[in-house]
């Protein structure tokens, strides 16, 4: 294209190279946008997090499942995990009687899914720390504090344990926090606390081992004299049957078998009282 310029009485050709050149590179600043834009446009959320979108550091309320997105290029995401966690407290708590004992504690918990937008607005990213370890401490020192040490060393551990994970779960459900489960690893009394509870231990072991001992014993002694009973009872049954008479039939009849049998043998009339022959094998 040529233009007349009257001032200068000369013509200016703007179709020349340069005029391409600038075409050429609006074009490829044009470009570049497009592929700036369309890049912030893509994101990406991670396997077990959700993406929190906000704009201009505004939260919407928008959540964004694990794959890939087109958002507002304007928007910027906010992953967080969704995936079980494991929180390990140990704590300096004291028992009912005022006594400090090493208590080891595990939270096992997630992030729940469908709050994220509101956990990561009204507590941010780093809820473990602002909520979660606080009212884990809190709730431990609660139970210990209504249980004596003794208590926690022997039988109550597993109502403890399940008096802290009501507690726990009920304070960080309204936080959006699920509490899948709460565990005690391993409790700590004062050095002369656990050798006292020890000690007692084995003497009511002794004394459960005493009685078992004595109780057979009665048995034994009581089987022992059924026993004997039986016994006087079958002689004085047996002693009322045998009669004079039958002792002097029963002679009778052995004195038969034997003057029967082919072997020699010398008979003895008038012995004692029955008259009975004494038989004298040769």
């Amino acid at each position: 294209m040529t233009i007349f310029d009257p001032a200068r009485t000369r013509v200016i050709d703007a179709g020349g190279p340069g005029g391409g050149i600038l075409r050429l590179i609006g074009l490829g600043i044009i470009a570049f946008v497009l592929v700036i834009l369309l890049f912030s446009s893509v994101t990406r959320v991670g396997t077990g997090h959700v993406g929190v979108l906000t704009l201009f550091g505004r939260v919407t309320n928008e959540t964004l499942g694990e794959g890939i997105h087109l958002i507002n290029p304007l928007k910027t995401n906010n992953e967080m995990s969704i995936q079980t966690q494991t929180l390990k407290e140990s704590a300096s708590v004291p028992s009912s009687e005022g006594l400090m004992m090493s208590l080891d504690t595990s939270l096992i918990y997630h992030l729940t899914p469908d709050r994220a937008a509101e956990v990561f607005q009204k507590i941010g990213a780093d809820y473990e720390n602002v909520v979660v370890e606080p009212t884990l401490r809190s709730a431990i020192r609660e139970a210990t504090a209504s249980h004596s040490a003794n208590a926690l060393y022997t039988g109550e551990r597993e109502m403890v344990g399940k008096q802290i994970f009501e507690q726990v779960n009920e304070q960080l459900t309204k936080r959006g926090l699920t509490v899948e489960n709460v565990l005690l690893r391993d409790i700590q009394l004062p050095a002369t606390l656990k050798a006292s509870i020890e000690a007692k231990q084995q003497a009511e072991q002794e004394a459960l081992a005493m009685n078992f001992r004595l109780q057979k014993e009665t048995q034994e002694a009581q089987r022992k004299r059924i026993e004997a009973a039986g016994v006087r009872d079958f002689q004085q049954i047996v002693a009322q049957g045998i009669t004079p008479s039958l002792l002097e039939w029963k002679g009778i009849e052995a004195t038969e078998n034997l003057a029967k049998s082919p072997n020699s043998k010398v008979v003895v009339i008038g012995n004692n009282k029955n008259g009975l022959p004494l038989i004298l094998g040769q």
